[in-house]
């Protein structure tokens, strides 16, 4: 079906005429801040802990702003004849905001999630040196990043996450074994300095059961009674006492 003729000057004109019934409304900045979208591309800020220093990013950028210094360093075998490992370490990422264009590219193609926008715009300056960023600067920008979005319902946890989790619990489990196992050597210790800990070999003495604690006068009877060697027990007990002999 062909259109009206004039159908989209009518449109035009009826939005007009609905804008023109409305109300300004005037965003008072910067008293009010303005409520951005969560994709906004303010800043680029640097998770330091994540780069690798593999310069995809500093390879990828058509305005050439970013620079990385980098130096090797070596680490020694973990294990006896292991061969010596060696790794980059970063010794400066900087980001010239005077030359960047926004266009994310870096943040797409970093391979280890060290890049990431922040929503923040706000660092204007009066010079133009003070727009490079160094990885200090980046990195303050780094806690200004929002959450990213919850994830769908049944999906897999981040690996990231799960590594995280998972040495967490094991650091917690190590530090209460460690824990558990101080405070025993604390009562142990205790117990031998009062005497509470019977030396090996020594007989102990179990307590009396329930219900057959032998009465006050015997206890006291026992305490004044001479000690008896062990080697005659027997013999004393069999043995009539004096003035039994004539008892049936």
């Amino acid at each position: 079906m062909a259109p009206i003729p004039g159908s989209g000057l009518a449109k035009g004109l009826a939005v007009t005429l609905r804008t023109m019934t409305r109300k300004t409304v005037t965003e008072q900045y910067p008293d009010v801040q303005p409520d951005l979208p969560p994709r906004t591309r303010g800043v680029i800020g640097l998770f330091e802990e994540n780069c690798t220093v593999c310069m995809l990013c500093a390879r990828e950028c058509p305005d050439w702003c970013i620079y990385i210094d980098s130096h090797k360093e070596t680490i020694p075998a973990a294990t006896p004849g292991g061969r010596e490992r060696s790794r980059n370490v970063l010794d400066r990422f900087a980001i010239d905001f005077s030359l960047c264009m926004y266009c994310g590219i870096c943040i797409e193609v970093c391979p280890f999630d060290a890049l990431f926008w922040s929503p923040e715009f706000e660092y204007a300056e009066t010079d133009i040196r003070d727009l490079t960023h160094e990885r200090d600067k980046l990195r303050e920008w780094m806690w200004t990043v929002p959450a990213p979005p919850a994830l769908d319902p049944g999906a897999e946890e981040p690996k990231e996450l799960a590594t995280a989790r998972k040495a967490a619990e094991k650091l917690a489990a190590q530090q209460q074994a460690e824990a558990a196992e101080t405070a025993g050597a604390i009562k142990t210790a205790e117990a031998v300095e009062t005497g509470g800990t019977p030396r090996p070999g020594a007989a102990r003495t179990a307590p009396p059961a329930s219900g057959t604690e032998p009465h006050a006068d015997e206890q006291s009877r026992a305490a004044e009674g001479p000690t008896r060697p062990m080697g005659d027990s027997q013999q004393q007990t069999d043995q009539p006492r004096p003035g039994q002999e004539g008892r049936a």
